[in-house]
Parts: structure tokens; sequence; C-alpha cells
């Protein structure tokens, strides 16, 4: 029995067996340090993603904390992620926020079948040009779909503005429209974000740029779009159960959707194990690591909430501030759930521009555009194809078409090179 469930073995109980204070304390101060810099992240991911802010905290507060209940890590730190953004709202913009329910809870139950039969290792097979290509286009559409907001712009009644490249081309016919004033406070919020981490790295910059851009808005009367000029009914209210309106037809047609993010939150929370095990010299459990995520998907859409995964960037924050195990996970949920609760209201006040500068930071921080430029100058050219066409694919059209190009194409260049060793050889 013991031998069939070892692939479901959440870190935590083993964690807990050598568990004192002064760890609690440690995980304590790291779970509020990694809530705060998950709250605004939250917040603009949400807007991102073309739902209502709250449901990026949402999605940090239930997924984070079933997540690190269950994770095969100590230290992995489970919410929304950029790499999402660009899905969930074309999901959500087909098939409304019932249909991205539907669709969260399908890739939930594949991840738990993934777990289940063990294809966690299978993840690492997936080649290093795809990995890069579509993240690096992840991060050009992000920030592709924040200038509308960074330059207040205000388009004619029935623009398509959906897809990457409709976004462009919008924003060039009306870029005559923009706003002085949003992109002053974008700009200074952009100047937080960038030199701020030289003077604190305790305190978030996204946060003070937050705080900064609030100020200035609020004192200045400056007609600069807030959160609550887009979005005039967020709220406070918690996490509720909510079943979406499962039919046979919907189902079908969002199983697509249904693979691609859970493809995407496999990759994205193996990669944060693989980082976070070298931080704290440990070895996670990726089968186990599928199943929670899994699990914290279906809980993160019954509840308000959008597609989760491990947070690279906020998992290092969380060993960095001395947090070793999953408490340190679960803690940062119930901060954010205490923040939601007593704060949310105030978030109307956030200038959109501020939001939009948190987000091409996002953007700029997980493009891996230095990676990307040293495959193009090291690696053969099938590989450059690969890594290219990957990335212009994911810009132009959209993830899945990009990852299965990307691979049909990588095969094929795998084929070819087996074939000249066997002829070289012959």
């Amino acid at each position: 029995m013991t031998q069939n469930m070892n692939f479901f073995q959440p870190k935590i109980l083993s964690a807990l067996k050598k568990y004192n204070s002064k760890q609690f304390v440690n995980d304590l101060i790291a779970g509020i340090i990694v809530a705060i810099i998950a709250l605004p992240l939250s917040i603009a991911l949400a807007i991102a993603s073309g739902v209502e802010p709250e449901m990026g905290l949402y999605t940090a507060i239930v997924a984070g904390f079933v997540i690190a209940l269950l994770g095969g890590s100590r230290v992995n730190i489970s919410g929304p992620t950029a790499a999402f953004a660009v899905i969930v709202a074309g999901i959500v913009a087909e098939n409304g926020v019932d249909g991205l329910a539907i669709a969260t809870v399908l890739a939930g139950i594949i991840l738990i079948l993934m777990g289940i039969l063990h294809l966690g290792n299978l993840i690492k097979y997936i080649p290093n040009t795809i990995t890069t290509g579509f993240t690096s286009g992840i991060a050009v559409t992000i920030a592709i779909g924040q200038l509308k907001d960074f330059l207040q712009l205000t388009y004619p009644a029935g623009t398509h503005n959906v897809e990457t490249m409709d976004k462009a081309v919008n924003v060039a016919k009306n870029i005559s429209g923009t706003s002085f004033l949003s992109v002053l406070i974008g700009v200074v919020g952009l100047a937080i974000l960038i030199f701020w981490p030289k003077i604190s790295k305790k305190i978030p910059g996204s946060l003070i740029a937050v705080i900064v851009g609030v100020l200035v808005v609020k004192l200045s009367g400056m007609a600069v779009n807030t959160i609550g000029d887009l979005y005039p009914n967020i709220t406070n209210t918690p996490p509720m159960f909510k079943l979406p309106d499962f039919t046979l037809d919907k189902v079908i047609g969002l199983i697509p959707s249904a693979f691609t993010i859970a493809i995407l939150a496999a990759i994205e929370s193996l990669l944060s194990c693989v980082v976070s095990d070298e931080m704290i010299n440990d070895k996670h459990n990726s089968n186990t690591e599928l199943i929670a995520q899994g699990t914290g998907n279906i809980c993160s859409a019954l509840f308000g909430g959008i597609p989760a995964t491990g947070a690279i960037a906020r998992t290092a924050a969380n060993v960095k501030n001395g947090g070793r195990s999953p408490i340190a996970g679960i803690i940062h949920a119930v901060v954010l759930f205490l923040i939601l609760i007593l704060f949310m209201p105030y978030a109307k006040w956030i200038p959109m521009p501020i939001i939009a500068a948190i987000l091409f930071m996002v953007a700029y921080n997980m493009s891996e555009w230095r990676h990307f430029v040293k495959i193009c100058k090291t690696a053969p050219i099938d590989d450059i194809i690969v890594l290219v066409l990957t990335f212009a694919l994911t810009v132009i059209f959209d993830l899945v078409v990009a990852i299965a190009v990307g691979m049909i194409l990588y095969i094929f260049f795998l084929c070819i090179r087996k074939l000249k060793l066997k002829l070289k050889k012959q």
C-alpha cells in the first residue's frame, strides 16, 4: 500500500516532524512578506486576465493554501501567474467567467491524473527552446496588453480587443489620444519598481509604487483612471463556493483550453520546484506537486478564482526571507485573506497606469531575453528555428498553436539529426 501511495507524499508531513518555534517565526515572517508581494501582483494579474480584481486574491488565498498544504515542495508558493493571463483572457472573452471555471476544474482533474499516473518527470523532456520561446512570447503579449491602460487610451465602441495583434493595432490607431498624466504616473511607477530594490529588498517595490501612485493621484486630483473607474463593483467579500453550470457541450468545448492550462501549470509549478530545490538543497516530489496543483486549481475555480501554479519569484522571496516549510505558504494565504477582508475596498484608488507598470516589470522579468539571445548566438540553427517560431506563434496566435507546432518541429529536427548520425556511422 505504501508503495502504491508513494506518488502522493505532501511535504508538510515530513516538515512538521522536526518543526519548532524558531522555524515558525521564520515561516511567519516569510509568509507575511510574500503576502505583501503577492497583493498587488494578484490584483494586477486578475485585471490582465480580464476578470474582477478580487478574483486574483481569491486565487492566491484558496489555491495558495491548498497547494501549500498538499504540495510536494517545502517552499513553493502558488497563485495567479503572468503565464496564465493571456490564456485566461481568451477563455473569458469567448466563454465568460463560468466557462473559465469549468476549464480550470477540468485542468485540475487532468493535473491530478498526471500525478497519479506518475507523469511528473515527463515535464523535463519539454525542450528548453520551446519553454523559452513561449515564455518570452507570453511576456510580449502581456506588455502589449498593458499599453492601453498605461497610455489611458479610449477605443470606439465595438472595437475587438482580445487577440494580441488586435491590441497592438488598436494602440497604433488610437495613440493620438494618449493621456500625458497617465504616462507620467506610469513612468513614476516604473522608476520606483526599477530603483526601489536598491534601497530595500524587504519591502516590495510594487507596494511602494501602489502607495505613491494612490497618494499622488488622490492628493492632486489628476484625471487618471483608477481600478474603481474600470471595476466599480470591487468587493471585500470572502471567497464563496459556487458551482459552475456544467453542460456536456461546454465541457467538450473547453477540453482544449483545460489541457493548455494543465500543461502550463505543470511546467510552471515543477520549474518553480526545481529552482527552489537548488536554493534549499532539497528534492521535491513532482507527482505529489501535480496532485496538489490539480486540487488547488479545482478549489480555486469553485471559490471564484482563476488558474494557479507555482510562482518562481514569490517562491524565491519565500526562501530568501527564511521560509523552509509549507507553513509559510499557508501563512501567506491567511494574511492575504485578512487583507482582502480589511483593505480590499481601498484597491479602487490604485491608478491603472501603476497596474500597467507592475505588469511591464513582470513581463520584463519573465521574458528571459538574455537566455533568448544566448540561444540565438550559440545554438544550432534548428534549435533557433524552434525557439523563434514558438515565440512568434505565441504572440501572433496562442500558446496551444505555439507548443503544438514547436513540439512537432522539434521532433522532426531530432529525427533528422538521428538519421544523419546513422548515415555517418554507415
